[in-house]
């Protein structure tokens, strides 16, 4: 009973960075987390969109995250990793700099956004501030980096 408790007053989070800040988002929202494998360049995709891969037979579209956020993009290196999830029946990839950490987050140590900041249309895909002892998590939500016209069937 007890355990049962401190599950629901807790969620378990994958936290990965975008240049020096650190981002979290529930695990029940993540399929895997993969290496960068090649990415084949789609035509005409929006610039954040890097292009798909074959993810054991399954087309996975990939968004560079970066990108999405309006940051300079960075070389894929040894650290960068891929956060895979579903998304209306679709399989995609968020491209991030590092994953570094899965992590328990109790909810009460969740806040919402500022509104000086859900004021802007870049923070519709943010859920809120995690409180860690070693700093502030960014909390995404997963099923909102893309918006229904900005997905593309391949």
């Amino acid at each position: 009973m007890l355990q049962m408790g401190f599950q629901n007053s807790t969620i378990q989070v994958v936290i990965f960075n975008l240049g020096n800040e650190r981002y979290g988002v529930e695990t029940s929202q993540v399929k895997e987390i993969i290496r960068v494998e090649e990415i084949t360049a789609i035509p005409n995709a929006p610039d954040f969109i890097e292009g798909v891969i074959n993810l054991r037979g399954q087309i996975t579209t990939i968004i560079n995250l970066r990108k999405r956020f309006g940051m300079e993009p960075k070389p894929i290196d040894n650290d960068t990793r891929i956060i895979v999830f579903e998304h209306n029946g679709s399989t995609i990839g968020m491209m991030v700099d590092t994953v570094t950490e899965v992590r328990y987050l109790a909810k009460e140590n969740i806040d919402e956004l500022p509104e000086i900041i859900t004021s802007r249309t870049e923070s519709k895909f943010l859920r809120g501030v995690g409180k860690l002892p070693d700093g502030l998590l960014i909390m995404i939500d997963l099923g909102k980096v893309l918006s229904g016209e900005e997905l593309f069937v391949s």
